[in-house]
């Protein structure tokens, strides 16, 4: 009976550690600037022109960015918010695909990435988000109906915040979870992890306030981001509203799928922007 309960001791030890795991180190779980943090790429690397931006936040951080200018004269504008690993630099594909469509494109490292100064937060991604449509409409005077908003993966949930306080000509979210606490319920079944979630990133609650266009790219195959997240929020958010199902891993499929995305994003946008 000792050693029985002796193990079921040690078993409730190890499983309070891991529920203090989660709600104390929720920000290093969710937030992952530090990988290839050395990965320092410009779009010159792929031939692209671009304009280093380095815009400041409501509460004082410096963000750093790119501004990559459309081929000819813009049609419209791409306010880009990357996942959560990993910095701008590594994101040229996309900004590569925007500009062969004759867009505009305003990226930015969020606060704690890359060279912007400060520590990532939830509230601090979403001020971000708002400096950069500041910078958009107020310095580079592009109409609100002129800017897309396209997130990838975390960056859907800054993009989807960020279309519930203004009204853009349209909406992405590319391999996007429906919440943060969605995530963890499912990836740490045995914890409660809803109660413990401090950092929650609802885009699913989000969907119901966006009344712009909507389009959701998401994989069958996503190892990171399950389908079914795509799905709800696809179900969810009000029409107009569209859903491309792609190929590959979260990682990969932006690559295994460009033929595909290329082409439902520029006729989405060609029906989205004036």
């Amino acid at each position: 009976m000792s050693l029985l309960w002796s193990a079921l001791q040690i078993a409730l030890l190890v499983y309070l550690g891991l529920i203090a795991l989660v709600y104390f180190r929720q920000s290093s779980l969710v937030f992952l600037p530090e990988i290839d943090r050395g990965f320092s790429a410009t779009p010159a690397s792929i031939g692209l022109p671009f304009k280093p931006l380095k815009l400041t936040t409501s509460d004082g951080e410096n963000l750093d960015g790119w501004l990559v200018p459309a081929p000819r004269e813009a049609h419209g504008l791409v306010l880009f918010f990357h996942g959560n690993a990993g910095n701008i630099a590594h994101r040229l594909d996309y900004l590569n695909m925007f500009h062969s469509l004759g867009l505009a494109t305003l990226i930015i490292d969020y606060r704690g990435y890359g060279r912007s100064s400060g520590s990532p937060s939830e509230e601090g991604t979403y001020l971000d988000a708002e400096a950069a449509w500041r910078h958009a409409t107020k310095v580079l005077d592009f109409p609100a109906n002129r800017i897309v908003l396209f997130g990838e993966s975390l960056g859907g949930g800054v993009a989807a915040q960020l279309a519930t306080q203004h009204r853009p000509a349209a909406l992405v979210l590319a391999s996007t979870f429906s919440s943060v606490p969605d995530m963890g319920a499912e990836l740490y079944p045995l914890l409660p992890v809803r109660l413990l979630a401090r950092i929650r990133y609802n885009t699913l609650d989000r969907l119901t306030q966006v009344d712009c266009p909507l389009l959701v790219i998401h994989s069958r195959n996503d190892d990171i981001i399950p389908f079914a997240h795509g799905r709800r929020l696809f179900a969810t958010a009000r029409p107009p509203k569209r859903i491309l199902e792609i190929e590959g891993g979260h990682n990969e499929g932006f690559v295994f799928a460009r033929a595909d995305w290329v082409r439902a994003l520029d006729d989405f946008l060609k029906q989205a922007l004036p």
